[in-house]
């Protein structure tokens, strides 16, 4: 089984490299002022230039309006739109029209149940499912876990990833138990937060590789 990764809140350009040289598949960056990972439009553009064709580069925006979309998608860095606010399947749906780009919805996961609803409401309008830990206080980048056990066994009818408190340590057994064909990270390979560690991306996606 092929397991991709996907590292977000890059800021750096030796980050981004990093995390291509080591073999991700995504790239992401992070456009919420609230976060520690924000990027602003030049460092976007700048960053997205890096990334080889061969890796996706993905924007994280939560509940955005139409002109954030355009400011962003306007500097030519971004391959998928990723939502992790409260986006209703409607509005998911004219995103994805109006943008022409894929989309990605996170799902906050606590229960099984949290799965089948997203699921039941998203799977029909997003290109791809992302499951994120429900607990804290921003939109992903918590290093929180949730009990991956509640994946087991769910059939998923579009790609997802698994997100939420992900690390090098616990990577290969968050994968054996969920079956995810794609893994995000952020926090849990930074040295504080918001600052990515060359050495931990290094970690996660040898590890990710080695599955």
């Amino acid at each position: 089984m092929i397991v991709e990764a996907k590292i977000c809140g890059l800021s750096t350009p030796e980050t981004v490299d990093a995390a291509v040289a080591g073999g991700a598949r995504w790239v992401g960056f992070v456009t919420y002022p609230r976060s520690p990972r924000h990027v602003d439009v030049e460092t976007l553009r700048a960053l997205g230039a890096r990334v080889p064709k061969s890796v996706g580069r993905v924007g994280l925006f939560v509940d955005a309006d139409d002109a954030l979309f355009d400011a962003r998608l306007a500097t030519g860095a971004l391959d998928m739109l990723q939502l992790h606010g409260n986006e209703s399947p409607e509005r998911i749906a004219a995103i994805r029209q109006r943008t022409g780009k894929p989309v990605m919805k996170a799902i906050k996961v606590a229960t099984r149940a949290d799965v089948e609803r997203g699921i039941a409401a998203f799977a029909a309008v997003a290109d791809r499912l992302m499951f994120d830990a429900a607990e804290g206080t921003l939109p992903g980048g918590n290093a929180q876990a949730f009990d991956w056990t509640v994946l087991s066994g769910i059939v998923v009818p579009v790609p997802w990833m698994l997100a939420g408190g992900l690390t090098p340590r616990n990577v290969v057994e968050a994968v054996r138990i969920s079956s995810a064909p794609c893994v995000d990270v952020s926090s849990g390979v930074e040295a504080s937060r918001g600052v990515k560690s060359i050495a931990l991306i290094e970690e996660f996606l040898a590890r990710v590789a080695a599955l």
